[in-house]
């Protein structure tokens, strides 16, 4: 047998072995695979009422694999007795059973937004989400200190090295036994259900989670497992490719960053808030990874990365964080800054550990970020409390300073509140009224999102930032307004037929013939046109009635309602619907839905028109 075979056996062998050695771990995977697969098995319809339950199930599995596999670890990495091993086993499976117990009762809401049935609440969620991440944390954090030979860094590569290779067996896996399916689909029995490949993908993840356990060495204290050097060796292809391609990618993209926020800080040239907490986010996260995967790697390129990027990152995070306060003072405290708060402190600290080299700055980035994820789903100081409460109180005074929150009940302004003052208010209301978790004030109406309610009681329109869109470093190239018909009843009465044209027939056209006292009418809805503004066109026998676009319609539309930036707005019957007349035919066309997008950038318009009913009468 050569050496590729032997290694092929080997990656199988020790996937069985992960049976003993991660038991609970194991049974936990096991029960998420069934889990999928009954959900697979039910139609659609059938599984939608116990949608809420299958989740709390998935989850709870999910999170009892992974702590299973860091309890399991740590019995046997510091104590290494059978009845340690026995206790993390059955906490393998009790933990699993409490967090359904706690999901099912205490993390399910019943405003999520079209929801007929009890969902899981995002905030539950997210806490066994957070749950399940430093579970793994915990697991890498252990097998970082399971032996001499081990470290943190090394542990985090070996986890790395493991999925990939888990990865890698899996879809080969996956695409063999699909093929045989598709095999057997086409030749053998062509009425095979699809589902079959749903199945095959779960039973290949199954086992690619084994393969994954499997890979790790024997973590029992005191035990030389010699699989220890090869699980955390890094093969020369690898070592090549950290370090003269992706380190010095790293310090070109480094070099990019300071001359960026050089420029930026000479000219005032600042780019919206959401494009740089992308741009650090991305340098400070990939930055730390890649410090951490060559920290025992040699070699001049290796060695300086080393030393400058906790500097470099340093510096940018500097930088960043006076758009992170001029955001806030602008906006207050919404979800993406709090986000980049969390990730801000986070990347100082792992800078700052890594540039006075403290002998366990590995383990302490780690640690820091276990406690800032947990800090996120805590009960006050939560991404779904802090921002809220944040939006909460910059809401109430705004309102507070016009006279609009008086008492803890919310009037309608008196006069017209200034530019400014009208889009800190829609701002801060659409904010809020958008989480439909969101723990709100009573005088709070989530109806605000409604623009006619939203005037009735605030006194005046939703009123957005404007931008000057062509000119602002940074900003959007995309101006639009959505406009949506007011839940209004339409009179109708003088009119005899209604006609619901069918979009998508005929290329785009649709023709529908009327019957009428004085001839037959053929009215056509045409919608091929270049910018998708549509033209109606009404025959009667031989004889064009009416052939006319709406192009000078959408020109009135677009001067009552200019386009903006995410402008969506309901509009009033008068507005979303029109009147053409001739001397033989009346028509009144209403809408439910009217969209005008403008690319700035290439100085092109499209109209997106939702036609209701087209009324008809006859004279």
């Amino acid at each position: 047998m050569n050496t590729f075979t032997k290694s092929i056996a080997q990656i199988f062998k020790d996937a069985y072995k992960a049976f003993e050695t991660f038991p609970a771990a194991i049974l936990n995977a096991l029960a998420f695979a069934v889990v999928t697969i009954i959900r697979i098995h039910l139609e659609w319809p059938q599984q939608e009422a116990y949608n809420f339950f299958f989740n709390c199930l998935h989850w709870s599995f999910a999170f009892g694999a992974i702590w299973s596999l860091m309890a399991i670890t740590a019995a046997q990495s510091q104590v290494d007795t059978k009845k340690t091993f026995v206790i993390a086993n059955i906490s393998g499976i009790l933990i699993p059973l409490a967090t359904f117990v706690m999901l099912y009762y205490f993390g399910q809401t019943t405003t999520a937004p079209g929801a007929r049935y009890a969902a899981l609440s995002q905030l539950a969620t997210a806490r066994v989400a957070t749950a399940i991440l430093i579970s793994f944390i915990g697991f890498i954090l252990l097998a970082g200190r399971s032996t001499e030979r081990s470290s943190t860094a090394s542990a985090l590569f070996m986890v790395h090295k493991a999925f990939f290779v888990a990865l890698i067996y899996g879809v080969v896996i996956m695409s063999g036994v699909s093929g045989v399916a598709g095999a057997i689909e086409a030749l053998l029995f062509q009425d095979m259900s699809s589902k079959v490949y749903m199945y095959i993908g779960t039973l290949t993840g199954f086992l690619a989670f084994t393969i994954f356990l499997g890979y790790f060495p024997d973590f029992k204290k005191g035990v030389v497992d010699e699989r220890w050097v090869l699980a955390q060796k890094q093969p020369r292809f690898i070592e090549i490719l950290f370090n003269f391609i992706m380190v010095p990618i790293a310090l070109a993209m480094t070099l990019v960053l300071l001359l960026w926020a050089g420029k930026i800080v000479v000219m005032s040239d600042w780019p919206n808030f959401s494009e740089l907490a992308a741009i650090v986010t991305s340098f400070a996260v990939g930055g730390i990874w890649l410090h951490l995967m060559v920290t025992k790697n040699e070699g001049g390129l290796p060695n300086f990365y080393r030393r400058g990027y906790p500097i470099a990152a340093l510096v940018i995070l500097l930088f960043s964080a006076w758009a992170l306060f001029v955001q806030l003072g602008q906006f207050g405290l919404k979800l993406d800054s709090y986000y980049f708060i969390l990730m801000f402190i986070g990347a100082a600290v792992a800078s700052g550990l890594l540039l006075i080299k403290h002998p366990k700055s590995h383990q302490w980035i780690l640690i820091t970020v276990c406690v800032l994820a947990m800090v996120s789903v805590l009960p006050v100081v939560g991404f779904k409390a802090l921002p809220v409460a944040a939006q909460v109180q910059r809401l109430e005074k705004l309102l507070i300073k016009e006279g609009m929150l008086v008492e803890g009940q919310l009037k309608a302004a008196q006069k017209e509140p200034e530019q400014k003052t009208k889009e800190g208010i829609t701002d801060a209301v659409m904010y809020l009224v958008s989480d439909y978790e969101a723990v709100l004030p009573t005088w709070m109406d989530k109806q605000l999102s409604q623009n006619d309610i939203f005037k009735a009681k605030l006194g005046f329109e939703q009123t957005w930032y404007k931008a000057d869109i062509v000119h602002q470093p940074g900003s959007t190239d995309y101006l639009n307004t959505s406009l949506s018909l007011a839940s209004v009843p339409v009179e109708i009465t003088g009119y005899r037929w209604a006609v619901k044209p069918q979009e998508g027939s005929d290329k785009g056209n649709s023709v529908v013939g009327i019957v009428g006292d004085k001839g037959t009418y053929a009215i056509t809805w045409i919608l091929d046109q270049p910018n998708n503004i549509p033209t109606l066109k009404v025959m009667k026998d031989n004889t064009v009635l009416i052939e006319e676009d709406l192009n000078a319609y959408m020109d009135q539309l677009s001067a009552l309602y200019p386009p903006g930036v995410n402008d969506a707005k309901q509009a009033p019957l008068k507005d979303m619907s029109l009147v053409i007349e001739t001397p033989e035919l009346k028509v009144y066309l209403v809408f439910s839905n009217i969209d005008i997008n403008v690319n700035v950038k290439e100085d092109t318009i499209n109209y997106w028109i939702n036609l209701s009913s087209i009324y008809v009468m006859e004279k």
